[in-house]
């Protein structure tokens, strides 16, 4: 496997793990309920990437500098919630794909106005033809799985 690819094997990777992670995060979510099923899957995130950072020493940043970051990088975290309350509470209303489809249709949508823009200093990569082409046949892809 050529070394241009790993990081697309990786990002290929999440995406299985979010659709894991959609259908488990549904099932607690169930159970316990949604906003409760939100806390829970930070809480043990928290745990993990803590254990991660002050235990196993992986963390490859520098604390003192978290003031240089643009304020609106830590919106993030609100944007976690969101998206984790968001994934539970449509997934058993809607199923696994139809959900993870729409999901991927609006991050595509999205990731190509960052790039085109070169928002939030990512690198500008300006929306081609063949950008809005490949959009729309994923549109067109994700409009058969959502039609029911």
């Amino acid at each position: 496997m050529a070394l241009e690819t790993l990081p697309l094997v990786i990002a290929a990777l999440s995406g299985v793990a979010m659709a894991i992670q959609g259908s488990l995060n549904s099932a607690l979510g169930k159970v316990i309920g949604l906003w409760e099923t939100t806390f829970i899957v930070h809480l043990v995130g928290l745990l993990l990437v803590s254990a991660l950072l002050f235990i196993c020493r992986l963390g490859d940043g520098c604390w003192a500098d978290y003031n240089h970051a643009p304020w609106y990088t830590y919106v993030g975290g609100i944007l976690g919630v969101l998206i984790i309350y968001g994934v539970v509470l449509a997934m058993p209303k809607v199923g696994v794909a139809p959900a993870t489809t729409a999901i991927i249709l609006g991050q595509v949508f999205t990731a190509g106005l960052v790039d085109h823009f070169g928002l939030f200093g990512m690198q500008k990569i300006p929306f081609s033809l063949w950008n809005i082409l490949g959009t729309l046949l994923m549109a067109g892809g994700a409009w058969l799985i959502l039609k029911q």
